[in-house]
């Protein structure tokens, strides 16, 4: 019987690739779908795997605390926004969405300036429009509101850039992705 040697290792190795090429895929699917859940599995880990289970964050900010946030923003099409907080190591110490009710409410009018609101939610993907009546810029992020109900979270600066009001508005139209 002939055996030639080389055919092992090479079926070995594409086989391997196979499972290596599945199991990333595999990880992908499962960020897009579950983002926070994948996003738990790896607290701790360093901002390498946090990288190559999102990609490219779309802000990235230095907090005064020491952490450094990256922001994964769905917007202006999607209805999500996802913060990874990293600690002064590198590694992963919180993954969370942001466009809840914990975090919308937790804007300071009064306090908060335009950095607070990027440093929370990034840089707006919708139009930024400036009311001249108010005097007043608004910054708007797309979001579901339950059950589902697409809606607008604006936040109001004064001139001066500090925050005036929050506000959430139900989008009428429902969902323009749905045609």
């Amino acid at each position: 019987m002939s055996h030639t040697p080389h055919l092992f290792p090479l079926r070995a190795l594409r086989a391997a690739t196979l499972v290596t090429v599945a199991a990333a895929a595999l990880l992908a699917g499962c960020a897009a779908l579950e983002p926070v859940k994948t996003g738990d599995k790896l607290i701790g880990g360093p901002e390498s795997a946090v990288r190559e289970t999102f990609g490219t964050p779309t802000d990235t900010f230095k907090l005064a605390d020491g952490t450094t946030r990256w922001i994964y923003s769905k917007q202006p099409y999607g209805y999500d926004i996802y913060a990874a907080d990293f600690d002064a190591n590198g590694r992963l110490k919180s993954f969370r969405e942001m466009l809840t009710e914990a975090e919308i409410y937790s804007a300071k009018p009064g306090v908060w300036t335009k950095q607070d609101v990027l440093e929370r939610w990034g840089q707006p993907k919708e139009p930024i429009n400036y009311y001249p009546l108010m005097k007043r810029e608004a910054w708007s992020y797309r979001m579901y509101v339950p059950p589902y109900q697409p809606a607008h979270f604006s936040v109001y600066f004064t001139d001066a850039g500090v925050v005036d009001r929050t506000m959430i508005i139900l989008d009428a139209r429902g969902d323009r992705n749905r045609r």
